[in-house]
């Protein structure tokens, strides 16, 4: 049978309402902090097992490509991914959402992922065979390589403030290196708490260092989350269409990057949106504006990661190599099958796999109206919740989305405690998103670095280990390129006598940065000491000598990493300390809202904490309940009426019982159980 004939074979009834549902299923998952691609993955395969091998396929590959998808509504509205693929997603698109912008945020976000998800879809059908080889062509140095290249972001995410992005992404890959080593198997960092023996899960880490800072500042105010501005209502589907045409080089090379690097098993959906947001920067006209609410931030992020989804097929079913997670779960779906994984598969079962393509392109295709429809009521009932009912809401969700994925409640509380230290270094000028960065690419940096480092002095060739294979010198051009970028726009900037990216960057709201001195005439300052900085900086330094030390205890595979990361901590923290005390520095304070109340800061920051505390002692439904009614008075700042408090108290024993029976019933997690529910 032709290519056709197998198209026509993807579009009988039942293959397309597998897609349809597999897609809006995978979408509402995706949009839900914690519930990642994996665990949607994950509870429907036992469902496809009595289907045809090419509709289980289809209803899993739509539920896959919805929740890579689904991941940028969290982003968009809320300021935490969905999934981790959307991390680049919340540095532009929050931002247009506070302006008013959010539905022309969603519907880019939405046309992206559909033409990045149709290129790596072609890509899978078209180029499997000899794609596949790209992924064999990777080993340690070029997988090292490539997570320092994800790291460079830092440089594009700190414009005037590298040094303390930096630091930032040193505490980042600290952190990724708790618990037990990923390679030598030493058991590191974890203070005798068993808690820490797992690790630092990536998407609690996540969900903490983006969303509790956003509940925190959330209850300060009576401002609303977000607003639309007048004549800006709507999902405004020809204003992003027109948006995404002129950014059409982007979205193209955007997808290919999310298809190569989707090809790389272990690398995904996060690596791939990380470095197109990169080069979307790098290469704009307009890289001033990216962190501050720049389309093309959005279109690089989500182009990249849904084209993943294709890309990550291909030595999946080439190879038997998993690209992804989910990958990995739709190869064992395979395997139940009976279906051979190897080169001849698309001989063999032809009529399985290119059915399955043409599904998944299908699938693909309907995340436009889908998403579009979807899109429009989530954004205009987040804008409609009262806060009062929104804080507790996506409180909820955080607890649950980070305790879900192990069903394990020290998640949650590690979440918790991880989202108040963001908030606090927040404030000083060190920024969420490098501390991500290290915790996303850590364990893949130091793996590659780990085994080149063994693989160099095996052979006595450790600099041509790491220095002298072709593709690891391309990534290594690249790198460089991209971190020195914002420093040659900076001096570029200066040389024309307009302002530098850092001055712009100081205005950028919740982008506080500490500005260079330099000629620029229109924007000047005194010189300050940066006292906060220099604190917090001190207290690293302490921490990085402690795990130095710690280091020195273990094997040779398990300390180089954490050695080096270490001193690299203390020598930035010195420079900034150094920096502070010759009053070289600025205080780089996120500024408050008028009439910002830190009581109830305070008041939330202790009602979370109890909640994921006591949950053991009285049971998760009832201490969700109580936390939810309590949030929900620490973020009301008007009076109400009592009718008006009945109405509430019914949506919060609602809300919660709803989401308890999910996941008792539903994704039949383990519910912790007290002396209550």
């Amino acid at each position: 049978m032709d290519l056709l004939g197998y198209f026509l074979n993807a579009l009988t009834p039942f293959n397309l309402m597998l897609a349809v549902v597999g897609v809006v299923f995978g979408t509402v998952v995706g949009a839900l902090p914690g519930l990642s691609a994996t665990m949607a993955v994950a509870v429907l395969v036992p469902f496809t097992f009595t289907m045809d091998p090419a509709g289980g396929l289809i209803a899993l590959g739509a539920i896959y490509t919805g929740a890579i998808y689904g991941g940028a509504f969290a982003a968009i509205l809320v300021n935490t991914p969905g999934t981790p693929s959307s991390i680049a997603t919340t540095f532009d698109g929050f931002p247009m959402a506070r302006r008013g912008d959010g539905g022309l945020a969603v519907t880019l976000a939405t046309l992206a992922s559909v033409v990045g998800g149709l290129i790596g879809g072609l890509s899978l059908l078209f180029l499997a065979p000899p794609l596949a080889s790209v992924a064999l062509a990777f080993g340690p140095p070029e997988y090292f390589w490539l997570a320092l290249f994800g790291l460079t972001l830092i440089s594009a995410l700190s414009v005037g403030n590298t040094l303390k992005g930096l630091i930032g992404a040193c505490i980042g890959l600290l952190l990724s290196m708790v618990g037990v080593a990923v390679v030598g198997g030493d058991v590191r960092f974890t203070g005798g708490f068993q808690a820490f023996l797992g690790g630092i899960d990536i998407v609690s880490a996540l969900i903490g260092l983006y969303c509790i800072p956003v509940i925190i500042d959330l209850v300060a105010t009576r401002d609303p989350h977000l607003r639309i501005e007048h004549g800006h209502e709507g999902m405004r589907l020809r204003e992003a269409g027109r948006i995404a045409w002129r950014d059409k080089f982007n979205v193209v090379r955007s997808s290919v990057i999310g298809t190569v690097i989707g090809i790389l098993p272990g690398a995904g959906g996060s690596i791939a949106g990380l470095v197109s947001y990169s080069e979307a920067r790098r290469s704009s006209p307009r890289s001033s504006e990216f962190g501050k609410g720049e389309p093309g931030g959005i279109i690089a992020t989500e182009a990249a990661n849904n084209a993943t989804v294709g890309g990550g097929f291909i030595p999946t079913l080439v190879l038997g190599i998993p690209g992804t997670p989910p990958d990995a779960i739709i190869l064992g779906a395979l395997l139940v099958q009976g279906i051979k994984i190897g080169p001849t598969l698309f001989s063999s079962e032809g009529d399985v796999v290119y059915t399955f393509i043409f599904g998944l392109l299908i699938a693909t295709a309907i995340m436009l109206p889908v998403g579009l429809l979807i899109g429009r009521y989530a954004y205009k009932s987040v804008v409609a919740i009262p806060k009062s009912m929104l804080v507790p809401t996506v409180a909820l969700l955080t607890v649950i989305g980070s305790f879900a994925i192990h069903s394990n409640l020290q998640d949650a509380q590690i979440m918790v405690g991880l989202g108040v230290i963001s908030w606090v270094l927040g404030r000083y000028g060190f920024d969420a998103s490098p501390i991500v960065l290290g915790i996303v690419l850590g364990a893949i940096a130091e793996q590659g670095f780990v085994q080149t480092y063994l693989i160099g002095n095996a052979t006595n060739n450790l600099g041509g280990m790491f220095f002298g294979r072709p593709i690891s010198i391309g990534i290594i051009i690249a790198a460089l390129v991209t971190l020195a970028y914002p420093f040659y726009a900076e001096w570029r900037a200066r040389q024309r006598g307009k302002r530098p990216l850092g001055a712009v960057a100081a205005q950028a709201d919740g982008h506080p940065v500490n500005i260079k001195a330099g000629s620029d005439k229109t924007a000047t300052r005194a010189s300050s000491h940066d006292w906060p900085g220099i604190i917090v900086a001190a207290i690293l330094v302490v921490i990085a000598m402690v795990m130095f030390r710690e280091a020195r205890g273990m094997s040779a595979m398990g300390s180089v990493f954490p050695t080096a990361i270490a001193l690299a901590l203390a020598g930035l923290c010195g420079l900034l300390i150094l920096l502070g005390l010759l009053g070289r520095g600025r205080p780089a304070k996120s500024p408050d809202a008028p009439g910002a109340s830190w009581g109830r800061r305070g008041l939330a920051v202790v009602t979370l904490g109890l909640w994921v505390a006591i949950i053991p002692i009285l049971g998760f439904a009832t201490t969700s309940l109580v936390a939810f009614i309590a949030m929900a008075f620490v973020a009301e700042h008007d009076s109400v009426s009592t009718k008006t408090l009945l109405v509430r108290g019914i949506i919060a024993v609602v809300t919660v019982g709803a989401f308890w029976w999910i996941m008792n019933d539903v994704l039949l997690l383990r519910i912790p159980s007290g002396a209550l529910i």
